[in-house]
């Protein structure tokens, strides 16, 4: 086996409590017992918010929260998912014909996901067929990456029960392309943290070629995690798309401008290598190029010298059609900038001045600002939330993840670390039922955890 795939490791299932109750209710559902299990992370992002699909790095870290699936290769060419929250129904199908319904982003399509990703990688007609029991500690719909930890759990699962091998950077980047099934059109973050992630490390993540370098966080303060409690589901709203999108089109305006073969540029990266200068170079540029004021689709066909058929043909998804008007100004600043403070924020943990902390807490302030008003990626809670951090203790405080509602981290000092969680949930929780009731899973600080795995009972 590949040293770079994901580990297998044999474990005494009697002392993990987890896997035995796993491996309990698999019996009592399918009536025999699993082969294997898989895990795969959930993570969540210190800094670079939105753009990992614009071609930039970012720095995540892998949590103790995961997807656990519990798997036993059967003779029949079905697959059977069940899962032990009674929310999410049993959903079974033929692999010949594996259908992912695009309009409805329910739990068993985004398994469906990661199948068909491993499927088709290797051209397989027919794949083993499975029995399968997921077991999530990932809140949904939160930011921290519950679906794509899904899709790349599921794909270690297909990949296992069929005997193949792949890399951790080839699992990671079928998981990201196969979860475009599903319609959303992210740009590799969550799956390679998912499997490229260590213990004790966080990760500065970079494409084309996907690479992942340790990233040693401060010492002396802790990341917390605190739910909004506002649930957002990327693949069921137009939000996270059109800003794909918005990007998309900010890098075809800066190309035609600068007299760069425009058609052929994707990603606001590209804009940047081309003309071989530096971030602060381009957030010039995007001054000089771009109004403020939103751009409607008549506008943007006039600069690129095309149809309207041909922009919605050619350049805009499926799902961003009918959009009128896109912001270009603010999305492009919003980018270049965000791309500089993941390189500060690396290159200040690894220098660690004395004021570490203090500066890194600057630039998640920063951040937040940004995905708040140029990206406008926040909302209303999520914005109160971080003040709330922000006012019991912590340094830096931002949202992570898409945004639009989920989760926000905060950097905390870890002398203060108990006053601040006291703190929160006085001013946050407490204040509504319904977040009371969420607060215990809402709420917590996390370290660096590791990677996508196997476990075989020894």
């Amino acid at each position: 086996m590949a040293s770079d795939a994901p580990a297998t490791l044999p474990v005494q299932l009697a002392e993990q409590p987890r896997l035995l109750k796993l491996k309990k209710i698999f019996i009592s559902k399918f009536g025999s017992a699993p082969k294997f299990y898989a895990r795969a992370p959930g993570r969540v992002n210190l800094i670079g918010e939105h753009i990992d699909y614009c071609g930039y790095a970012v720095l995540p870290m892998a949590i103790e929260q995961d997807i656990l699936i519990a798997v036993e290769p059967v003779n029949t060419e079905v697959v059977q998912l069940a899962n032990t929250n009674p929310l999410y129904l049993d959903f079974s199908t033929s692999m010949k014909n594996i259908h992912i319904n695009k309009t409805k982003p329910v739990w068993h399509n985004y398994f469906l996901c990661g199948l068909k990703g491993v499927q088709e990688h290797f051209g397989l007609n027919s794949l083993t067929g499975m029995n399968c029991l997921l077991d999530g500690t990932i809140p949904p719909s939160s930011g921290l990456s519950s679906s794509s930890a899904l899709v790349c759990c599921a794909g270690l699962v297909t990949l296992t029960a069929n005997g193949k091998t792949l890399s951790k950077v080839e699992l990671a980047e079928i998981c990201t392309k196969s979860e475009r099934y599903i319609g959303t059109e992210g740009g590799g973050m969550d799956q390679s943290i998912s499997f490229l992630a260590e213990e004790g490390t966080a990760k500065l993540i970079e494409f084309s070629p996907l690479r992942a370098t340790d990233v040693r966080l401060p010492s002396g303060a802790a990341f917390v995690i605190a739910n909004s409690c506002v649930k957002m589901n990327k693949a069921a709203t137009s939000h996270y798309n059109i800003r794909v999108m918005e990007c998309r089109l900010a890098t075809k305006l800066l190309s035609k401008s600068k007299g760069l073969e425009w058609k052929k540029m994707l990603k606001l990266q590209d804009v940047q290598a081309k003309l071989g200068v530096s971030l602060k170079e381009m957030l010039t540029i995007v001054e000089e190029v771009f109004h403020p004021e939103p751009y409607s689709v008549e506008e943007i066909c006039t600069c690129l010298g095309i149809s309207l058929e041909e922009l919605r043909t050619q350049i805009l998804s499926q799902n961003t059609q009918d959009v009128t008007i896109f912001k270009l100004y603010q999305r492009a600043k919003h980018v270049y900038s965000e791309a500089g403070r993941v390189l500060e924020f690396k290159k200040i943990c690894s220098e660690a001045p004395a004021r570490a902390i203090q500066l890194l807490g600057e630039l998640m302030n920063q951040s937040h600002i940004s995905c708040r008003d140029m990206y406008e990626c926040s909302c209303p809670e999520l914005d109160q939330l971080v003040d709330i951090c922000l006012q019991s203790g912590a340094i830096g405080s931002r949202l992570t993840g898409a945004g639009w509602g989920g989760c926000t981290v905060s950097m905390v000092p870890s002398d203060k670390l108990s006053t601040f969680l006291t703190n929160v949930k006085e001013a946050y929780y407490k204040r509504s039922d319904q977040r009371l009731a969420l607060e215990k899973n809402s709420l917590f600080a996390t370290k660096p955890g590791g990677g996508a795995l196997v476990f075989l009972e020894a």
